[in-house]
């Protein structure tokens, strides 16, 4: 009797996780390639996911809300949500963790350089704020959503965000252009 009870418990340990949802423990998203660590395909098929963010301009230390939501009523139980350079592979800036759903990851040794899910509880959006750093190019919000263990998409993007490039303002906030109020004609 012993002996089945130890099955049992093997059992429902190894294959419950599968069968009832996303995995409570060891799942992650790398860092890198933003695949999940199990087999499986991504989809190619449009996203039902869609990442808004407040601005599309930002400048050093610009706090920015981006907001991960489900189109329609999909939901999705987990996510991997970083920023990067056009054409970068990179996290760039750091997450301040604003929702209960969600928890800072660190990515290439940056803290909270990317935000994932905290839960497997079926969400339907998700906002976190990021904070701009210094030195960067365009960019733009990239994700991987995972609806389920069989339906995952790798990839969403958000619009393209721009820093903006202020060069007749200095460090205090004034203007670096002379005005001239005596002209000669």
């Amino acid at each position: 009797m012993r002996r089945n009870s130890c099955f049992v418990f093997l059992f429902c340990g190894i294959f419950f996780p599968r069968v009832l949802g996303f995995p409570q423990t060891n799942t992650s998203i790398d860092c890198d390639s933003l695949l999940p660590n199990y087999e499986a395909e991504p989809q190619t098929s449009a996203p039902p996911y869609l990442i808004a963010v407040s601005f599309d301009n930002f400048e050093p230390g610009n706090e920015i809300q981006v907001t991960l939501e489900a189109l329609k009523d999909v939901g999705f139980k987990g996510f991997h949500l970083q920023a990067r350079e056009i054409d970068g592979d990179v996290p760039v800036g750091t997450f301040k963790i604003t929702d209960p759903n969600t928890k800072g990851l660190q990515c290439h040794n940056v803290t909270n350089s990317a935000v994932s899910h905290a839960n497997s509880d079926v969400k339907q959006k998700v906002t976190t704020t990021w904070i701009a750093p210094r030195d960067v190019r365009d960019l733009q919000f990239i994700a991987t959503v995972v609806q389920d263990l069989e339906k995952f998409w790798v990839g969403i993007q958000s619009k393209t965000l721009a820093p903006t490039h202020s060069e007749s303002v200095n460090g205090t906030g004034k203007s670096k252009r002379k005005v001239c109020f005596e002209c000669i004609c």
